[in-house]
C-alpha cells in the first residue's frame, strides 16, 4: 500500500500541471508586472533590431517580412501561454513545436540572436508552465537543437548553458508555485472569514428572534391571563368594575409588551438597562420584593437577557397559578456566575381556569436558553409554594 502510494505521488510529480493560480498573474505586484512587460518589449525590440541590422542589404519588402515573422513569433508565444493557462496539453506542445520551427527558420536566415532567444525562451516557458514530463520532452528537443545547430561554443560552455537554462526555468516554476500556494491560502482565508461572518450573522438573527419571541410570549401570556379572568368574571356574573379592571390590566400589559419589545431592540443595539435595575422596576410593578447578594458587577448581554426573561416568566406563572401569593426575588452575584431565584409562598394553588391560558412552553424555553449559555434552570414546588432558580455564567 505504501509503495503504491509512493508510486502514485512520483507519477503525479511528473504529470501534474502547475496550478492555475501559479500560471495566472494574480499575486504579482504592479512593479513586477511592469518589469515583466518591459522585459518582453525589450526582447521583442532587440529581436526586431537584430533582424533588421542583419539584413541591411535586403530590400524593404524582405525587411518587412522579417519583422512580420518576429511579430508572428510573439503571437505564437502568447498562444503557448494561453493554452498552458487552460491546461491544454496538445495545443501547448503544438505551440512549442512552432517556436522550435521558427528558431530553425531564423537560424537558416542567419538571424543568430533571434534563433537563440527562441530556443532558450521556449525551454524556459516549457519548464515553467508544462507538466514536467511534457516539459522534459519539449526542453530536450529545444535545447538539443540549440546545442547541435545554434551554439558554436565548446562542449563545456554548451553544457553550462543547458544547465543554466534548465535551472532558470525550474526556479521560475518554483516561484510561480509558491505564489499560487499563497493565492490559494488567501482565497481559503477569505472564504473562511466569509463563512464565519455569515455564521455570526445567523447567530445574531437567532438571538434577535429569540429575544423578540420571549418578549412577545411573556406579554401575550400575561394579557391572556387578564382576558381569561375577565371572561370568567363575565360568565359568573362578576361586577362590572372587576371586569373593567381585568380589561384595563390586559391593555396595560399590551402597552408594556410594546415597550419591552422596543427595549429589547435597543438592548440588542447595546443600549440595555442593567438587569438589577430591570428587576427593581419589575418587583415594584408586581408588588413583590427583591434582595441582592454578592459583589455587584455588570452582566454580559446574554446573561442579562436570561435573568430578565426568567424573572418575567416566573412572575407570570405566579399570577396564573397562585394569585395573591407573596413573591420574593433574589439576585446573587457568585464567582463566575449569577443566580436568580423567584419564589412564591403564602398562597394556595387554585384552579381558576387560567392555568391553560398559556402555551405551556415558557419555562421550557427558559431552560433551553440557560443550557445554551452553559447554565441551568430548575423549577418546581418547594416546601412552601413554587420556586424557579436560574444559574448562568457571568
Amino acid at each position: 500500500m505504501v509503495g503504491a502510494k509512493g508510486a502514485y505521488v512520483g507519477l503525479s510529480f511528473w504529470t501534474q500541471w502547475p496550478s492555475r493560480e501559479a500560471l495566472e498573474k494574480q499575486g504579482r505586484s504592479a512593479t513586477q508586472r511592469g518589469l515583466a512587460w518591459l522585459m518582453r518589449l525589450a526582447v521583442l525590440a532587440a529581436l526586431v533590431w537584430d533582424a533588421v541590422t542583419q539584413r541591411q542589404t535586403a530590400g524593404t519588402w524582405s525587411m518587412l517580412m522579417l519583422v512580420a515573422a518576429v511579430l508572428l513569433t510573439g503571437i505564437i508565444v502568447y498562444g503557448l501561454i494561453h493554452y498552458t493557462l487552460g491546461h491544454r496539453l496538445w495545443q501547448s506542445v503544438a505551440m512549442a513545436a512552432l517556436l522550435i520551427g521558427a528558431a530553425y527558420l531564423a537560424k537558416s536566415a542567419q538571424a543568430e540572436v533571434v534563433a537563440t532567444v527562441l530556443w532558450c525562451g521556449c525551454a524556459v516557458i516549457a519548464i515553467e508552465r508544462l507538466p514536467l514530463a511534457a516539459a522534459a520532452l519539449v526542453t530536450a528537443g529545444t535545447l538539443g537543437s540549440y546545442v547541435i545547430v545554434g551554439n558554436t561554443d565548446s562542449g563545456l560552455n554548451k553544457g553550462l548553458s543547458v544547465v543554466g537554462i534548465c535551472l532558470v526555468g525550474y526556479v521560475m516554476r518554483l516561484d510561480a508555485e509558491a505564489r499560487g500556494n499563497t493565492q490559494r491560502m488567501l482565497a481559503q482565508e477569505r472564504a473562511a472569514r466569509a463563512a464565519e461572518a455569515e455564521s455570526a450573522a445567523l447567530r445574531e438573527r437567532g438571538r434577535i428572534a429569540r429575544e423578540i419571541h420571549d418578549v412577545l410570549a411573556h406579554s401575550l401570556s400575561a394579557q391572556m391571563v387578564h382576558l381569561e379572568a375577565a371572561r370568567l368574571l363575565i360568565e359568573r356574573g362578576g361586577e362590572r368594575e372587576e371586569v373593567l379592571d381585568r380589561v384595563v390590566a390586559a391593555r396595560r400589559m399590551a402597552r408594556q409588551g410594546l415597550a419591552e419589545t422596543r427595549q429589547a431592540l435597543s438592548a440588542l443595539r447595546g443600549e440595555m438597562t442593567p438587569a438589577e435595575e430591570f428587576l427593581r422596576e419589575l418587583v415594584e410593578s408586581e408588588g413583590a420584593r427583591l434582595s441582592v447578594d454578592g459583589e455587584r458587577r455588570e452582566l454580559p448581554a446574554e446573561a442579562g437577557f436570561a435573568v430578565r426573561r426568567v424573572a418575567q416568566e416566573a412572575m407570570t406563572n405566579a399570577r396564573k397559578h397562585a394569585p395573591g401569593a407573596t413573591v420574593a426575588v433574589r439576585l446573587d452575584y457568585l464567582p463566575g456566575e449569577v443566580e436568580l431565584e423567584v419564589r412564591d409562598f403564602g398562597g394556595q394553588p387554585v384552579d381558576n381556569g387560567l392555568s391553560a391560558s398559556g402555551a405551556g412552553y415558557g419555562l421550557l424555553g427558559m431552560r433551553e436558553r440557560a443550557e445554551l449559555l452553559g447554565g441551568t434552570l430548575e423549577a418546581g414546588p418547594a416546601e412552601e409554594g413554587f420556586v424557579v432558580r436560574l444559574r448562568v455564567p457571568a
